[in-house]
């Protein structure tokens, strides 16, 4: 029987559609952070990028993603090893540091639902920035996000 792509391919080695397919669409990573300029820490808020859909926690725009946002980072197998506030249960980086994905992910249940229905996405639980006074980010600071 041959083996899923993501077992016998480094990330590096994975075309553009499979690595797409890593990600879980958690929404996680669309979360707005907050950084203390005095230490560096990061922050993350409950409060979502306006593109990302509430219900699929997908982008609206992802091909326009970097013209829309400049910010919006393009992950790539070195940033997924260097970024620190990307979560524990980020795919990239569960599939970077064991080899496997989780059992609720799409490629594995079958289902683009597992990440909704075992509460590993923002589905539900965050404010899109289109309602939120920036002024008032840090009043939605969050620490359900494993990092």
């Amino acid at each position: 029987m041959e083996q899923p792509f993501w077992k016998t391919k480094s990330l590096e080695q994975m075309s553009p559609t499979e690595w797409e397919s890593i990600c879980d669409n958690c929404g996680q990573c669309c979360l707005q952070k907050l950084e203390d300029e005095d230490t560096g820490d990061i922050a993350i808020t409950k409060i979502v990028c306006r593109y990302s859909d509430p219900q699929t926690c997908r982008c609206t725009q992802y091909e326009n993603r970097s013209i829309k946002v400049p910010q919006c980072l393009q992950l790539t197998p070195k940033l997924v090893r260097e970024l620190t506030w990307l979560p524990r249960t980020c795919s990239y980086k569960v599939l970077e540091q064991t080899g496997e994905l989780a059992d609720w992910h799409p490629l594995v249940c079958g289902s683009d639902e597992g990440v909704h229905d075992t509460g590993h996405s923002v589905q539900g639980q965050s404010i899109s920035e289109n309602l939120i006074d920036p002024d008032s980010w840090e009043e939605h600071i969050i620490d359900w996000v494993e990092l």
